[in-house]
């Protein structure tokens, strides 16, 4: 991991797609962390303002709480979370802030329009983007979220980061998951 992954738009498996160079670690951490005890955190409070309305007033998000978002098929999802992206803040802060994003399993014109729209609207700046697509190895789809969580922890932790991770879509990874189980015959 490295302060110098923002900006940047990674593979599943943490390779530059953007054309730059390879990442210099600062640090080499273990994507196999050990889960927080819920208990032993502190009790969320910091709103994270979306610039959705419906999400700010009606559910309203705060910093160390999950917001799934659940779509039908041929829904407007993809493009709920990229507002988010580019949106979101901690209302309040004069911390930075930093948004993870991790795509899992989407199609090459997705992953496209998800690299087009973060350096169109320059939230690519205060991001770290990691990109599995739906030909990349099964895998490679079930370290991805490892390695977006272990960079949020890192930014968050190491550098004193407000972090907001997003994933999509995570139907494609449990069935990642559910491929490489039948594989091992479990």
């Amino acid at each position: 991991v490295s302060k110098d992954m923002l900006g940047r738009i990674l593979s599943g498996s943490g390779e530059p797609l953007d054309g730059g160079p390879a990442i210099i670690p600062e640090k080499r951490l273990d994507i196999v962390g050990a889960a927080i005890n819920p208990y032993s955190r502190s009790q969320p409070k910091d709103f994270i303002q979306t610039g959705i309305s419906t999400i700010d007033g009606m559910n309203t998000l705060v910093r160390g709480q999950k917001l799934p978002i659940f779509s039908g098929a041929g829904l407007p999802h993809n493009e709920i979370a990229l507002q988010i992206a580019r949106q979101a803040k901690v209302v309040g802060s004069t911390e930075p802030f930093a948004v993870v994003f991790c795509a899992m399993g989407i199609t090459s014109e997705e992953a496209q329009t998800f690299m087009q729209d973060f350096e169109r609207t320059g939230a690519l700046e205060r991001a770290v983007v990691f990109m599995n697509l739906a030909d990349d190895p099964a895998i490679e789809r079930i370290i991805t979220p490892r390695l977006a969580l272990t960079t949020a922890e890192y930014l968050a932790f190491e550098h004193d980061m407000h972090v907001l991770v997003i994933y999509t879509d995570m139907t494609n990874y449990c069935e990642a998951l559910r491929e490489t189980a039948a594989a091992s015959e479990e």
